[in-house]
């Protein structure tokens, strides 16, 4: 199970395709793992989420420590939550940019993300393709760096 646990993330982010996720109830441990590696995540008003793993011994080894603060930008608020272990709800995720969007309940957030993803389907999908690499490279390097990512593939073609 472990092994099968430190998998599914790097997975799921190395989707080509959009991945939105929707968390409701308790999302705790492995949901926020595996949600870090979503390109969008949305939830329900209820939602109770935590990175536990303090709580029995362990540290979140599974991506949250590294995905966490790109995704929020506040290495304040990262080390408040995952050395606490505490709860937090559904607007405290949407004041530091964890989720995208709340809406009242389960079903609401599921159509949310429904039409969201009817939306982005209906793009080029090299476009999407294009601009999910490009985002995720842009996090992880710099301006002058995603640049020539954007650049050098179409030097190559003009040649």
């Amino acid at each position: 199970m472990l092994s099968s646990a430190r998998l599914a993330p790097p997975l799921l982010n190395a989707r080509r395709a959009a991945v939105i996720c929707v968390l409701h109830g308790v999302a705790f441990g492995l949901a926020i793992d595996i949600s870090c590696c979503a390109d969008m995540r949305v939830c329900a008003r209820d939602t109770q989420f935590s990175v536990k793993e303090v709580d029995i011994g362990l540290a979140a080894d599974v991506g949250t420590l590294s995905r966490l603060p790109k995704i929020v930008g506040s290495f304040s608020w990262v080390k408040d939550v995952c050395l606490s272990a505490r709860v937090f709800g559904a607007d405290e995720a949407l004041a530091v940019g964890y989720v995208s969007q709340v809406h009242p309940t389960k079903a609401a957030a599921l159509d949310a993300a429904l039409k969201a993803a009817e939306l982005i389907a209906s793009k080029s999908p090299v476009a999407v393709q294009g601009t999910k690499e490009l985002l995720n490279h842009a996090r992880d390097h710099s301006v002058a760096e995603s640049k020539w990512e954007i650049i050098e593939p179409g030097a190559r073609l003009v040649r």
